[in-house]
């Protein structure tokens, strides 16, 4: 018996193709970027599965190009407003995301953007780079403090909470709102 084919329309890292080829044949979108249209249409024709990415309209067009072979398409993505979970379901084809996969990393990212800006590291960097630092002065780019400061966070789900526990080895007053 065959292996399952299976396309994955943008490169991820070499890991899971590794896993993916264990019991797979694979192709792999060579091109650092997104398929086309025209691409997609093709690339899923007489596929088993696809591997697809938030930036991969999955409509009932790709889905009739995929033809009957196709069981599943797996968004690469926490998202899912790029799927037609209508048009799958009338065809019988299994849809997946990844929730909850970005959550720690966006909360680290909006620390990091937090400090960056508080502590104006940007600009301290273009700074230097620039040859302007001479010597420390009390003054130059001393941004603000964050330890103890009042920080709010909209949206308590995943990531505001990921975002708040990373916040108490600051001793912030946490300000939270949610609409739920």
């Amino acid at each position: 018996m065959s292996k399952p084919s299976i396309l994955v329309t943008r490169r991820i890292p070499d890991s899971g193709i590794r896993l993916l080829k264990i019991k797979c044949e694979v192709e792999v979108n060579p091109q650092d970027r997104p398929l086309t249209r025209e691409e997609l249409l093709l690339g899923v024709r007489d596929r088993d599965g696809v591997l697809c990415m938030l930036t991969d309209k999955i409509d009932a067009e790709v889905l009739d190009a995929a033809g009957p072979r196709v069981k599943i398409f797996a968004n690469y993505a926490v998202g899912f407003d790029n799927l037609d979970i209508s048009a799958a379901t009338q065809r019988g084809v299994l849809l997946s995301n990844t929730p909850d996969v970005l959550t720690d990393a966006t909360a680290d990212m909006a620390w990091a953007l937090l400090c960056a800006v508080a502590r104006r590291v940007v600009e301290g960097d273009r700074y230097t780079r620039a040859g302007k630092f001479t010597a420390w002065k009390p003054l130059e780019l001393l941004g603000l403090e964050i330890t103890g400061k009042a920080i709010g966070i909209i949206g308590a789900g995943r990531i505001g909470q990921a975002f708040g526990h990373r916040a108490r080895g600051f001793k912030p007053k946490l300000l939270l709102y949610t609409a739920n």
